[in-house]
């Protein structure tokens, strides 16, 4: 038994998927990687959003730094 097929029997012992049916095994795969993908998909778009309109600003020259003001002579 390699790598690959042990952690595939481990995620199946796991999550109990090793008494299902080979139609249900893939159903709850299918919805456990649509879940992935939309946890994965919406915390890229917050990162950017939170890049784009909090922390662009302050990493720009010119920025507050967080401290209300500028720093430095400029």
């Amino acid at each position: 038994m390699n790598w690959v097929s042990r952690k595939i029997h481990l995620y199946n012992v796991t999550m109990g998927l090793y008494m299902l049916d080979w139609w249900e095994r893939y159903l709850f795969n299918i919805l456990v990687l649509i879940l992935l993908w939309f946890i994965c998909y919406n915390s890229t778009r917050f990162a950017t959003d939170v890049y784009e309109n909090h922390l662009k600003s302050k990493v720009m020259y010119g920025g507050d730094f967080g401290f209300g003001g500028k720093i430095g002579p400029y």
